[in-house]
């Protein structure tokens, strides 16, 4: 019988993997609404994204991780409708600032948190 290495990503790896992930999300979740994002690339980008986010959790604590992710994702698609349907408020741009602050400070402070 042989034994199987214990192949464990960097950290910082696994926060490349989650930003990564984090991206395709936007790319996948907007794929949804426009036509110009062929729905092959959907595809893709939703099953990358998601085995890269699994790879991220086996180093990462999951909750912020996920939180990361998705928190990426709202943000990431919410500039997107901003950007193609030429609107926003200011009320708007400040609910942004403030959800990229609260990613910001769950990735800061992951370091030694859950396990």
């Amino acid at each position: 019988m042989t034994e199987k290495k214990d192949k464990r990503i960097s950290e910082v790896r696994a926060w490349t993997y989650v930003l990564i992930g984090g991206l395709l999300e936007i790319v996948w979740a907007s794929g949804f609404k426009y036509e110009a994002i062929p729905s092959i690339v959907v595809l893709i980008s939703l099953i990358v994204s998601f085995d890269l986010i699994i790879r991220a959790t086996k180093v990462l604590p999951v909750g912020t991780t996920y939180a990361v992710f998705a928190g990426m994702g709202t943000l990431g698609t919410t500039i997107m409708e901003i950007v193609m349907s030429g609107g926003v408020s200011v009320l708007r741009i400040v609910l942004i600032l403030t959800l990229l602050a609260c990613i910001i400070g769950l990735k800061l402070s992951s370091k030694g948190g859950e396990a």
